[in-house]
């Protein structure tokens, strides 16, 4: 495996609990070859109203016996004080020191049950009082905007209350427009704000699926890349190398202007944010 160069932020990568077995040993094996890269931490996702915690759980603690760094995700919606007090009492029963603290959606079909928490600063307010300073915590940043955000500013005002409340750092929603990520930045320096804020990255694979996931969290595709994915039809090859260009070319300019870091999105899979890494190393 490539070595990183010495100008190569810290990157960290994103899992979801696998539903079967045969997910779960596909990614045990992506895990290994994604470990050669060196990551800070590997974080798992934690379903709409904690409809995957166990097996966020049990994830994280396979992913910790294996020797790395794990970090639950943890969402506050549809979760009481009680059940939000025994998951982090749990996690640090097992050392776990790394928390990404959320808000979090309801599933479909939960009407308008919504917990004893409405906002992420909530959570991670809770979590502080509860534990004091065993958890770093990571917040959700949104340069492009919250899909539910009234405003830009008021989205910005939502992520400053994460801050203080106790949240040490951020992971973005993955984007494809730098320039969004480098005003979000910018604007948190001015209003005082200095925390590291780690940009999200989310590998192009597949045109339908990004369509569908971009719908879904606001993350905006710009029409260029829109139109040139459009165009291979289901030429598969031509969208991956198209994307591998596209994503790398954005990563180095992350990294040229002083990103902190870089969180991958996998989806479970070892080998796009293998090659995007190579890539981002090997120069």
């Amino acid at each position: 495996m490539t070595a990183p160069a010495l100008n190569t932020p810290d990157i960290s990568m994103e899992f979801f609990p696998p539903k079967t077995t045969e997910g779960a040993d596909k990614l045990r094996a992506a895990r290994v070859q994604l470990a050669e890269l060196g990551p800070e931490y590997f974080s798992v996702t934690f379903g709409a109203a904690g409809s995957t915690q166990a097996g966020t759980r049990d994830t994280v603690l396979e992913i910790q016996r294996e020797g790395h760094k794990a970090a639950p995700h943890l969402s506050c919606i549809g979760r009481s004080r009680a059940e939000l007090r025994e998951i982090i009492t749990e996690y640090q029963s097992h050392g776990i020191r790394h928390i990404v603290a959320l808000r979090g959606d309801l599933p479909s079909g939960f009407g308008g049950l919504s917990g004893e928490f409405s906002h992420a600063s909530e959570l991670i307010e809770f979590i502080r009082a509860e534990t004091g300073d065993w958890f770093h915590i990571e917040a959700a940043a949104y340069p492009e905007m919250h899909p539910q955000a009234r405003s830009p500013q008021d989205d910005l005002q939502n992520f400053i209350r994460k801050i203080k409340a106790g949240a040490n750092s951020a992971i973005t929603q993955y984007f494809y427009n730098a320039d969004a990520y480098f005003r979000f930045v910018d604007e948190l320096h001015k209003a005082g704000v200095d925390v590291p804020v780690v940009a999200g990255i989310m590998p192009i694979t597949n045109y339908t699926q990004l369509m569908r996931f971009s719908d879904m969290c606001g993350a905006e595709i710009p029409r260029w890349i829109r139109l040139k994915l459009a165009s291979f039809g289901d030429d598969s090859a031509s969208i991956r190398a198209f994307g591998l260009d596209v994503v790398t070319q954005m990563c180095d300019r992350l990294i040229a202007s002083g990103a902190p870091g870089l969180h991958f999105y996998t989806l479970n899979q070892a080998a796009p944010t293998i090659a995007i890494w190579q890539r981002i190393a090997g120069r």
